[in-house]
C-alpha cells in the first residue's frame, strides 16, 4: 500500500512539475493529447458556458464569460499547488510517517499539514521531519515551493501584457471600422478620407498583430478565455473582419494592390488554423451564410459610393467565396467554442461606434464625427 502511494506521489508530482514547465516556462506547442492543464480546460470551460447561454441578459452574460479567463488561470495554479502539497505529503506518509507531532500522533492528515506549511514556506516548527529521507523530502518541496512561487509571480505579469498589447489594436480598429467591426465599413472610413493607399501600412500593422495573437495564444492559451473591455469587441471578431477586409482586396472586389493584404491574410488565416488545434476545435461550416449574394452587391454599392474601385464580375465572386472557405469554417469554430459572436460584412444602421458613447449619454453622428473625418452616416 505504502509503495504503491509512494509510485502514485512521485507521479504526480512530476505530471505537475511538467505541465507547469510547458505551461508557464516553454514558448512553444505541446502536441501531447493529455496535459493537466489542458483537461482542466475541457472540464472546467463547457460547464461556465452551459451556465452562460442560459442568461437571458446579453450584459450579464458577457460579464459572467468575461470573469472565466482570470478565474480560471488562479484556479490552474491553485490546483498545481494542491496537487504538489498532497503529493508530498503523501509521498512523506507512505515512508511511514517519519515527522513528529507534539500529540505524538503522526499519521497522513499531519503529513499533508506539514507538506502545505513546508510549501508555502512557513516554517511553523510544530510538525517537523525527524528522519534523514524526511527531512530532504522536506527540503526538496521548500525549494521548489519558493521557485514555484516565483514563477506564478512572474507568470501573472506576461500574461496581463499579452492582454494588454493585444486589446490596445483591437482598440484602435474602433475608430476604424466601428462597434462591431465590419469590413465595408472599414474600407468605406479609408474611401472617405482619401487614404485608400494606406491601405497597405493599416494592413502591415495588422500582419504583425496576427503573428503576435498566434505566438502569445500558442504559449498561453488561458488568453484566448480573456474577453475585450466592451462587449462588441473581441480579438475573433477583430481578425475576423481583418480577414473579410483582406478578401475583398485579394478577390478584387476592391480594386486595389493586394500584395499586402495577401501577406495579412496568410497569417491571420494560419493563426486561425493553429488555435483551432490548439482548441481542439474542429473547422466547422457556416449554416447561415455571412455574406449573401445580395449583401455582397449591397456591398458593392456602399464602396463605391464611398469612392472605392469596385469591380462587378462572376469571377470576383468566385474568388471571393473561395477565400471565405479558407477560413470561416476556422473562426466559426472558435465563435462557438469561446461564445464569441462574428463580425457582420456589412456595418449597422444607425451604428454608434464605442468613442460616441460614454455613460452620461451618446455623441450625436453628425457634425462631430465628420470633423473627425470618421462620419457615422452610413445609410
Amino acid at each position: 500500500m505504502q509503495i504503491a502511494a509512494a509510485i502514485l506521489s512521485l507521479a504526480t508530482i512530476l505530471a505537475v512539475l511538467v505541465d507547469a514547465f510547458e505551461t508557464v516556462v516553454l514558448p512553444r506547442r505541446v502536441t501531447r493529447r493529455f496535459r493537466l492543464s489542458r483537461a482542466f480546460f475541457r472540464w472546467f470551460w463547457p460547464g461556465w458556458s452551459f451556465v452562460a447561454k442560459r442568461v437571458t441578459n446579453r450584459k450579464w452574460r458577457d460579464a459572467f464569460l468575461g470573469i472565466f479567463g482570470p478565474l480560471s488561470l488562479l484556479m490552474l495554479l491553485a490546483l498545481w499547488a494542491a496537487g504538489l502539497i498532497f503529493a508530498f505529503g503523501s509521498l512523506q506518509w507512505s515512508f511511514g510517517s517519519m515527522i513528529a507531532t507534539p500529540d505524538g500522533e503522526p499519521g497522513l492528515l499531519s503529513d499533508i499539514y506539514l507538506s502545505g506549511t513546508t510549501f508555502f514556506t512557513l516554517g511553523y516548527g510544530d510538525v517537523v521531519p525527524r528522519s534523514a529521507l524526511a527531512r530532504a523530502i522536506a527540503v526538496a518541496e521548500a525549494g521548489m515551493g519558493f521557485g514555484f512561487l516565483a514563477i506564478v509571480i512572474g507568470y501573472l505579469p506576461v500574461i496581463y501584457s499579452a492582454f494588454s498589447r493585444r486589446e490596445v489594436t483591437i482598440t484602435l480598429l474602433d475608430s476604424r471600422a466601428g462597434s462591431p467591426s465590419s469590413a465595408v465599413e472599414l474600407l468605406r472610413r479609408f474611401a472617405r478620407r482619401g487614404q485608400l493607399g494606406a491601405l497597405d501600412g493599416f494592413f502591415a500593422e495588422w500582419e504583425r498583430w496576427s503573428a503576435e495573437l498566434l505566438e502569445s495564444h500558442l504559449s498561453y492559451p488561458v488568453l484566448g478565455y480573456y474577453r475585450s473591455q466592451h462587449d462588441n469587441q473581441s480579438w475573433l471578431a477583430s481578425i475576423t473582419t481583418i480577414l473579410d477586409a483582406c478578401a475583398l482586396v485579394m478577390a478584387g472586389v476592391v480594386n486595389l494592390s493586394c500584395h499586402q493584404a495577401s501577406l495579412t491574410f496568410a497569417i491571420a488565416r494560419h493563426a486561425m488554423v493553429d488555435l483551432c488545434q490548439i482548441f481542439s476545435a474542429r473547422p466547422l461550416a457556416l449554416t447561415t451564410p455571412r455574406l449573401t449574394d445580395e449583401s455582397l452587391a449591397e456591398a458593392r454599392r456602399l464602396l463605391s459610393e464611398a469612392g472605392t474601385p469596385v469591380r462587378s464580375c462572376e469571377d470576383s465572386a468566385k474568388k471571393l467565396q473561395e477565400l471565405r472557405d479558407l477560413y470561416e469554417p476556422y473562426v466559426n469554430a472558435l465563435s462557438r467554442r469561446f461564445l464569441l459572436p462574428l463580425p457582420l460584412w456589412l456595418p449597422q444602421a444607425h451604428q454608434i461606434s464605442n468613442w460616441q458613447t460614454s455613460a452620461w449619454g451618446r455623441a450625436t453622428s453628425g457634425a462631430a464625427a465628420t470633423d473627425m473625418g470618421i462620419s457615422e452616416d452610413i445609410h
